[in-house]
């Protein structure tokens, strides 16, 4: 089975295998990353953890595991510019350093382990964790309580100072939204360091995991008319056509298909 497939079929297993898919799409990038190998090294991780937890039920485990994490040299990657090892579960734990979402990853594999509750929530801008039921959020890169003020600035911090916290923002996402996020990640990073190919890998996987946007098309345009492949960018602009109620911008992207038209691929 390849690494697309099998990711997929780790979210139609009982109890589905969100930790292990994420694995699965790093082995896209890497072929030769076997994940049932760095499973098998979690098993160290998840003893050092469990031993630093303090005695309590289970309800309030999730912020001493967070914070557990962060003891043995887990943080956030603050590399300039970011690198696509920021976001691959391989390199976080080699490196231990990431993206919030894929630290959050690694809290939540432990979690379900240890029989933790904690769910992850799909905010704008930094990925976050909740135990259901709690009255605030958890930074997954530090183990920090949000109440709903700190969300508020983190969102205004990410998203510029006029956004609006919502409840829908607060919500716990499904594992699919999660896996569709990391893609979004990589896909960006990929992009970032020049490699529109692995960015390709990652745009495709993202229209596989769920519903797309308009924002989705138009990257994987872009991804294709950096590959100089018209015929895909033709496909992309068009349904991002489809999803556009800008008046100005269905214009703009119009006239991109007009060009691309006019100028038929030569392969």
């Amino acid at each position: 089975m390849d690494p697309r497939a099998a990711c997929l079929a780790c979210l139609e297993q009982e109890p589905l295998a969100l930790f292990e898919a994420a694995l699965w799409i790093a082995a896209e990038h890497h072929p030769t990353l076997q994940p049932a190998e760095v499973l098998r090294r979690l098993n160290s991780l998840q003893q050092q953890v469990s031993q630093g937890l303090p005695n309590l039920p289970a309800q309030e485990l999730a912020q001493p595991l967070l914070r557990r994490l962060s003891e043995l040299d887990f943080h956030e990657d603050d590399e300039y510019p970011l690198r696509p090892q920021a976001a691959l579960l391989d390199h976080l734990l080699l490196r231990r350093r990431g993206q919030p979402l894929s630290l959050a990853l690694l809290a939540l594999e432990l979690a379900r382990r240890l029989a933790i509750p904690l769910q992850g929530v799909n905010f704008p801008g930094h990925f976050l964790l909740r135990v259901p039921g709690a009255d605030h959020l958890l930074d997954p890169c530090s183990g920090r309580r949000l109440y709903t003020r700190e969300c508020r600035e983190l969102l205004q911090r990410h998203m510029g100072a006029n956004a609006e916290l919502s409840a829908s923002q607060l919500h716990a996402c499904d594992a699919r939204s999660m896996l569709q996020r990391l893609s979004r990640n990589l896909r960006q990073l990929y992009l970032q360091a020049d490699e529109p190919l692995e960015a390709l890998l990652d745009a495709e996987r993202v229209l596989l995991l769920g519903t797309p946007t308009l924002h989705d098309h138009l990257a994987r345009a872009e991804i294709y008319e950096r590959l100089d492949c018209p015929q895909g960018a033709r496909f992309d602009l068009e349904h991002a056509l489809l999803l556009c109620d800008d008046a100005t911008q269905r214009l703009q992207l119009s006239q991109r298909l007009s060009l691309l038209r006019a100028n038929p691929a030569l392969h």
